[in-house]
């Protein structure tokens, strides 16, 4: 029997479906479930096993999710009654069937059912996904954290505590508090960049990684000026440093300023990607599980990555099911840079979301042993976490001019 048949036929009985041997699952139902600012999608099958994945809020960042609450409804039209193992080719049809394809809706959708249905192979067959992937290119994946102050003292003091918890690589947004950024002058957003990175950099010596993310808030003269100040600190990356929309801007950005950029999290298909990389507009890509069409999208954008010397640094910004998703990708490819770690996945309400986050161990995330993503969702804690829109307050100046959000 081949292996596709064995995924087919004999899986689905040996993992404990009440099915007859010989009988294909088929996804019965796509559910979406929400609980505080996040939400998951959780895709059944005929077989009684289900997958699960995280479902990125897309244009409705600052807002109620709806447009992706929507997409997702389309995927499901489609599923219901297919075969989940064939991943790749139901990616493809949900990905083409949208005519205008590529927005951010649909494809946070997509991305939020390619985890589910990985998931569910993965358990079919009895293995995580990364040895579906052609197994693991690393035992651990190193991971940086987020420094959440915006005082050059707030930022030096977290700094140290994050070092001596372990980790190796941290990351914070130097430019201050958002209302100040918003009415400085140029060179004032430069020194307030410097001093702050100047205090990290100081805080934790010269061994460990220090990464900046001025969520694309810049201009292109004063984010080239801001890295010109900032390369003597040794930078392992400096994020979004404009808007993602020009890429011919970005290119001139990157070549304009001694610093390594990095970005990506905004895009979501691999045209969008090879763009960047035609250009050299970046160091290192960022693409999000959760919003650039899942796992299956993710390692083709690698892939691309890889061949341009470009290293991947998933973006990750939601919770312990997002995280747990780039794990398998992070374990499964070479050019893996470093991965995005959001903070407090093992306090409330992320931690109590699922049954267990994946292990983290002095800066390193442990690969998970058993089967499909190798985490799930505690549903009986999600009634005590409703649903809230997650709010995103825009940056205006005292002239009422807006900057990104």
């Amino acid at each position: 029997m081949n292996r596709r048949d064995f995924l087919k036929y004999s899986l689905p009985f040996a993992a404990g479906s009440a099915m007859a041997a010989g009988e294909r699952v088929k996804v019965t139902r796509v559910e979406l479930l929400r609980a505080d600012m996040y939400n998951y999608v959780k895709v059944h099958t005929s077989g009684s096993v289900t997958g699960v994945g995280e479902l990125h809020p897309a244009s409705n960042t600052s807002g109620a999710v709806v447009t992706p609450a929507a997409a997702l409804k389309y995927c499901e039209e489609y599923l219901i009654g297919k075969d989940p193992t064939e991943v790749e080719r139901h990616w493809e049809h949900m990905f083409r069937r949208n005519i205008f394809r590529g927005g951010a809706d649909s494809m946070a959708a997509l991305g939020a059912v390619d985890m589910a249905l990985w998931d569910i192979t993965g358990k079919l067959a009895g293995l995580p996904i990364y040895k579906l992937l052609g197994g693991p290119h690393r035992e651990t994946v190193r991971v940086y954290t987020h420094l959440g102050s915006l005082s050059p003292e707030g930022l030096a003091e977290e700094a140290k505590r994050r070092v001596d918890e372990g980790f190796t690589a941290v990351r914070f947004y130097p430019l201050g508090d958002r209302k100040v950024f918003a009415n400085q002058s140029y060179q004032a957003i430069v020194r307030t960049a410097e001093r702050n990175v100047a205090a990290v950099r100081k805080a934790v010596g010269p061994d460990i990684d220090v990464l900046i993310d001025v969520v694309c808030l810049l201009t292109p003269p004063e984010a080239i000026a801001v890295g010109r100040a900032i390369s003597p600190y040794g930078l392992y990356f400096f994020e979004d440093p404009i808007e993602p929309d020009n890429i011919d801007a970005l290119a001139h950005v990157a070549a304009g300023m001694p610093v390594p950029v990095s970005t990506g999290e905004r895009l979501y298909t691999i045209y969008q990607f090879r763009e960047v990389l035609n250009k050299n507009a970046a160091a290192y890509l960022r693409p999000d599980l959760s919003l650039a069409g899942g796992i299956t999208n993710c390692r083709k954008i690698a892939a691309l990555a890889e061949a341009s010397y470009v290293g991947i640094s998933p973006h990750n910004p939601l919770s312990c099911v997002l995280t747990a998703a780039c794990v398998q990708v992070a374990a499964s490819i070479h050019n893996l840079a470093i991965q995005e770690y959001p903070p407090n996945e093992f306090q409330k309400p992320k931690g109590d979301l699922v049954k267990q986050p994946l292990a983290l161990e002095r800066g390193y995330l442990k690969l998970p042993q058993t089967p499909g993503l190798g985490i799930e969702l505690n549903e009986e804690a999600f009634k005590h976490y409703p649903p809230k829109p997650y709010t995103r307050a825009p940056v205006v100046s005292r002239d009422g001019a807006l900057r990104d959000y």
